[in-house]
């Protein structure tokens, strides 16, 4: 397995083709809108000085990564000659089908096609294929880089061979996979969207503000960052989709989303991405600024 296509230029899209590239393997990063794709081959080289600076890489490494990825604009171009596809686009049902369905059309028959989906049902991606055997879930970990773990999810019908060639496969880039079932929100999202779900109801119910919320979960828990917080790194659009994907596929009220959260995002407050959640960020600032929306 030499040859990667990565679609999708996000931040988890040119996250996944930077460490792919770093160790050696021939990435094509997909993507239909070019700006997409030069912000994130600048991203690369961005976080790759950032390594180079920190000596975790050297500068020939850092070249060669760089030199190691091409971009398309096209998926029927990109994944022609790929050993593995790795979806990353946006969390929406309807587009990675879409998606999925023109991978396999012109992927090669033995390549392995992969979502780094977060939580929506790896045998519905792969009942969209004439391959399911061949599709399987890669939940990378936001920043890709620097997180090891790889939740590697099966499919129903996900063969044996699939999965272990992609456990191994984790296990040259310098991941740490851990293989789970293909139920909604696999265990990441099951266990994480519900604690920052009820993070926003308490805050929601004015139990507690964001700050204190946050500084509770850090100082008692020993979190590293808040659910708030972590919520805004995620992207409240995204914890939003998710739960909306966990409730659907359980039926159960417990995961329902705060009605503060359905609102933020309709009033275009996405967290780190759109500069405001339930703090503030400004370009060049370390220091957390609550939102004015939740400041006392």
């Amino acid at each position: 397995m030499k040859n990667i296509a990565v679609v999708g230029a996000g931040q988890m899209g040119n996250g996944i083709a930077h460490v792919f590239a770093l160790n050696g393997y021939q990435v094509t990063l997909i993507d239909v809108a070019q700006t997409a794709l030069d912000k994130a081959l600048a991203t690369i080289k961005k976080n790759n000085d950032r390594m180079v600076t920190k000596a975790s890489i050297s500068q020939q490494q850092a070249d060669d990564c760089v030199k190691n990825i091409s971009t398309n604009s096209s998926i029927a171009e990109g994944v022609k000659h790929a050993d593995l596809v790795v979806e990353a686009a946006t969390e929406n049902v309807d587009l990675k089908l879409k998606i999925f369905k023109e991978i396999d059309a012109n992927a090669p028959q033995q390549c392995i096609l992969a979502s780094n989906t977060s939580s929506i049902s790896i045998t519905k991606i792969a009942a969209a294929t004439a391959r399911p055997q061949q599709v399987i879930g890669m939940h990378f970990m936001n920043p890709v880089p620097v997180m090891k773990l790889v939740e590697i999810i099966n499919g129903y019908s996900t063969s044996k061979n699939v999965s272990e060639t992609i456990v191994d496969l984790s296990k040259k880039i310098g991941k740490t996979p851990v293989v789970v079932n293909d139920y909604a929100g696999f265990v990441s999202n099951r266990i994480l969207m519900p604690m920052i779900n009820e993070a926003i109801e308490t805050l929601f119910q004015g139990v507690g503000g964001v700050a204190e919320i946050d500084t509770v979960m850090k100082l008692g828990m020993a979190h590293p960052m808040g659910p708030l917080q972590l919520a805004d790194f995620i992207g409240l659009d995204t914890c939003l989709a998710i739960l909306r994907v966990l409730h659907d596929g359980f039926g159960n009220p417990k995961y329902a989303p705060c009605p503060l959260l359905v609102n933020m995002v309709q009033a275009g407050k996405m967290g780190v991405k759109s500069g405001e959640g339930f703090y503030v960020y400004t370009a060049g600032s370390k220091d957390l600024v609550v939102s004015p929306q939740f400041a006392k």
